[in-house]
């Protein structure tokens, strides 16, 4: 894949008295409020278009419309619940912590960084996986960059670690 299916961001680790920290956010192109508006107005001229083919006789087309409207309904309930995805990644006073959130779960995994592994493991289609290993658990950060991206992170998180 080329960089142009994806948009291009600067990887910038925040520096604090005590270490470093960087956020990675999905790409939201979109507010919640903006999405609500879209919605509103995809229903209502679903719902419109309807009502006039019912009106000129066509009844059956309503039931029809109103599944439609729940189904574009549950398509943007699924988008918004993803949209605050983040992952934060610190290191600072000897410790790794890694936040992921994703929808409604919030996982906090805090790693010794003198004995975390950084790997890369390739991936088809998704370019390469970065995965942080320590002692029973392995974490893979970055999937809301880019292929590229992803590579630059985890060279710089890898000089960060000083693995």
């Amino acid at each position: 894949m080329t960089s142009t299916e994806f948009p291009r961001r600067e990887l910038v680790f925040e520096e604090q008295a005590s270490g470093s920290s960087l956020l990675l956010k999905r790409n939201c192109s979109i507010s919640p409020g903006g999405m609500l508006r879209v919605f509103g107005l995809l229903a209502l001229g679903s719902v419109g278009i309807a009502t006039g083919f019912a009106l000129a006789g066509a009844w059956l087309i309503l039931p029809f419309a109103g599944l439609e409207v729940l189904a574009l309904g549950a398509a943007f309930v699924v988008t918004a619940r993803h949209a605050a995805d983040f992952e934060r990644i610190e290191v600072s006073n000897g410790r790794l912590t890694v936040e992921i959130s994703e929808a409604d779960r919030v996982d906090r995994y805090v790693l010794d960084p003198r004995v975390a592994k950084l790997r890369l493991e390739k991936d088809e289609g998704y370019g390469a996986r970065v995965l942080l290993r320590a002692p029973g658990r392995d974490v893979e950060v970055g999937r809301h960059l880019d292929p590229e991206a992803r590579m630059e992170f985890a060279a710089e998180l890898k000089k960060r670690l000083r693995i």
